[in-house]
């Protein structure tokens, strides 16, 4: 069946037309389930014209600053040829089907196919819109050409606006395969327009979850097991009660509900009270987790990757390299704290989420509720940050069962200390790595064996995120073999940004360095010896070496370190240039250089390219979540260490063009930077960094 079709007019008129018609077009996006033709039309993208000229494209995926809703619709309208100014967005609610998956995980909303489905959407809008004026002006369509929303008769200078013809396209069959633009042709793509929320976001008016207010709404808190895996015992809610402003305290499945009249009270109240908790068996600490990684190196685990004969190469070396590196437990540490609104009648809810996963929270809501799918509303809020935190149904579990119980809308909002001890935590891990150089000085097999902690329990797949970074990385060495092994605990863990590469291209590019040293080779040389026929990331390192002006001189006490990662279609390089400076690492510039494809929007990128360096900076230089005795003892920015505005570097962006497919961004610019900089501190130190966060 084909990706683009025409809606219906009842479809059209559900969509909110104005009356007299107009033009309305549904894209299949990939994944989508499409059923018999007896089914409603749902399509995973709207667009829709209007016959005063107005252009209308509705989105399902969420905004996270990665600013979809702009390089999205940027994609239609650049194929539409439509005046960017005449074109509005209209961010979609959740819904099982309509849309297609609107989960936003994994860099997917323009990679994965949307890319080209979204400009068949345009495409295909224009050449219906063509054939309309053509046929009124009896000409052939080859004659006209679009702009800026308007069909132009080239000879004859006539013009009619896109909403004089939708009426009459929509008429029209829609064609099987419309002619998507060359590269050349783009008048949008890859400028940077306006973002389309920057006013919103500067004056306030942009909703985020926390802002969401309906007529009736109590606030609360919800106070947890200290300890992964304890359940609650019991409670004197009078310490609660007594707080001015405080009315109900409730148990839900997750812990203890304080709802009050503002989210303060909701606070002091819940530090009040008095609860009874039973701890369970888990008593794991820090030091506990490093002890069970390593056990688990010290025999084989699933192989994950195998290339030749790694071990019988490593046993016919002339010279053998062996280190171990770890990385501790991260947090999402969400700059808008975890929140959502519920309202639950007995016969409808209504949520207003920052989520990442729209048909999940409209899922558990409808368990919870045991409503039917369309009594279940679901509004999607710009989110305040979500690095994969958003995906998971907690947040949204807690609001919707407190709101069922007290009978009135509610919406929850976590303590900081209550988020930081209550994550879906990044991957802690282990890994061990032995290399093997032949007389040359060339590296004749690789060995690497992981152990971490499972994202939400599940045991690793084969080339997974445990090992994700590693048995996928843009090295081609000859005999090569990795190994996983899933060490699983109470801990929850979850997707953080960029998930296995995160950690494992510290581990990965930092080894290569000690690789570097041990064959007395330049590491920049090295790496392009390693990425062999991989030309497209053999140009990115380059690219990064060039920028930076790698092999010339440093003032005294700085050098430099670099480090590369292919992940999510693009690939990335970064070198940091770094010092020390009261016994701490000092960050002055770094160089990052990226292919992601086709770029949408230059401004977006170099923003998320600058912001990945950023995060992925707090998580070397002093984020860590710590263990005692079964409970996580960090709970604030004044224990876990994220970067400070004095810390932050100077940040150069440098893109190469393409024309493939888009790439992720805001993931794969992540990784490279804590090896870069633990890479340069060996040159600085002569001792390698092989734990983080860094410590000197």
């Amino acid at each position: 069946m084909p990706s683009i079709s025409k809606l219906t007019r009842r479809d059209f008129l559900a969509l909110g037309a104005v009356a007299g018609g107009g033009l309305a077009l549904g894209a299949w996006l990939p994944g989508q389930q499409r059923g018999s033709a007896a089914d409603a039309l749902q399509p995973g993208a709207f667009v829709r014209i209007d016959p005063d000229g107005s252009i209308t494209i509705w989105m399902a995926r969420a905004d996270m600053g990665q600013g979809v809703r702009t390089s999205l619709p940027m994609i239609v309208a650049d194929e539409l040829d439509a005046d960017w100014n005449r074109v509005e967005i209209i961010q979609a609610d959740a819904h099982p089907n309509k849309y297609g998956g609107q989960m936003t995980v994994g860099s997917s909303s323009v990679r994965r196919g949307a890319w080209t489905r979204l400009r068949q959407a345009g495409a295909t809008a224009r050449e219906m819109l063509v054939t309309a004026a053509a046929t009124q002006w009896g000409v052939a369509t080859s004659s006209c050409r679009t702009e800026a929303s308007e069909v132009i008769h080239v000879s004859s200078g006539r013009r009619l606006g896109y909403g004089a013809l939708a009426d009459a396209a929509s008429k029209l069959p829609v064609p099987a395969s419309p002619r998507l633009k060359e590269p050349s042709e783009f008048r949008l793509i890859g400028t940077r327009v306006p973002l389309v929320d920057t006013l919103a976001k500067l004056t306030g008016a942009a909703g985020f979850g926390i802002d969401a207010r309906t007529p009736g709404m109590r606030f609360a808190t919800v106070l947890r097991p200290p300890v992964f895996g304890g359940t609650f015992d019991g409670c004197d809610p009078a310490p609660a009660l007594a707080i001015p402003g405080v009315s109900d305290v409730v148990e839900i499945s997750s812990g203890i509900a304080v709802v009050a009249d503002n989210t303060w009270a909701a606070f002091e109240g819940m530090r009040a009270l008095e609860v009874n908790w039973h701890h369970g068996d888990f008593t794991m600490s820090s030091a506990d987790l490093s002890a069970a990684f390593a056990k688990a190196l010290e025999s084989p685990g699933a192989e994950a990757r195998k290339n030749g004969d790694a071990v019988a190469a490593l046993s016919g070396s002339a010279k053998r390299i062996e280190a171990i590196y770890e990385a501790p437990l991260l947090s999402h540490a969400t700059m808008e704290p975890m929140n959502c609104t519920a309202d639950v009648r007995a016969d409808r809810c209504e949520i207003w989420a920052p989520t990442q996963n729209p048909q999940g929270t409209q899922s558990i809501a409808m368990k919870i509720t045991g409503l039917p799918a369309e009594r279940v509303q679901v509004h999607i809020t710009y989110l305040g940050c979500g690095w994969g935190r958003r995906s998971a149904m907690d947040f949204v579990e807690d609001a919707v069962e407190t709101s069922k119980k007290i009978g009135n809308p509610v919406q929850v909002v976590r303590t900081r200390e209550e988020d930081m001890r209550h994550d879906y935590y990044r991957q802690a891990g282990m890994c061990r790595f032995e290399a093997g150089l032949d007389a040359g000085g060339r590296v004749a097999a690789l060995t690497c064996r992981v152990a971490s902690t499972p994202i939400y329990g599940r045991a690793l797949a084969v080339d997974g995120n445990g090992v994700d970074g590693i048995a996928r990385s843009p090295y081609r060495f000859a005999n090569f073999r990795v190994e996983s092994h899933p060490v699983v605990t109470e801990i929850p863990i979850g997707y953080w940004r960029s998930v296995g590469p995160s950690q494992n291209t510290f581990f990965l590019e930092c080894f290569v360095d000690e690789i570097a040293h041990a064959a007395g080779r330049d590491p920049v040389d090295l790496r392009r010896e390693l990425l062999g026929d991989n030309t497209r990331a053999r140009g990115v390192l380059d690219l990064a070496a060039e920028k930076v002006g790698w092999g010339t001189s440093l003032p005294a006490g700085r050098a430099r370190g670099i480090a590369i990662v292919e992940d999510k279609d693009s690939i990335v390089a970064q070198v940091a240039e770094v010092s020390i400076e009261n016994g701490e690492p000092k960050v002055h510039r770094v160089v990052a250089a990226g292919d992601f494809g086709q770029v949408i929007h230059p401004g977006i990128v170099e923003a998320q390219v600058s912001g990945s360096v950023i995060a992925g900076l707090g998580a070397a230089l002093g984020e860590e979540i710590v263990l005692e005795r079964g409970r996580v003892v960090s709970g604030n920015f004044r224990d876990y260490q994220m970067i400070r505005m004095a810390q932050a570097p100077v940040v150069e962006v440098h893109i190469v063009p393409s024309t493939g497919d888009p790439g992720s961004v805001g993931e794969p610019a992540l990784p490279p930077i804590a090896p870069a900089v633990a890479n340069a501190l060996f040159t600085l130190t002569g001792t390698r960094i092989r734990k983080l966060p860094i410590r000197l």
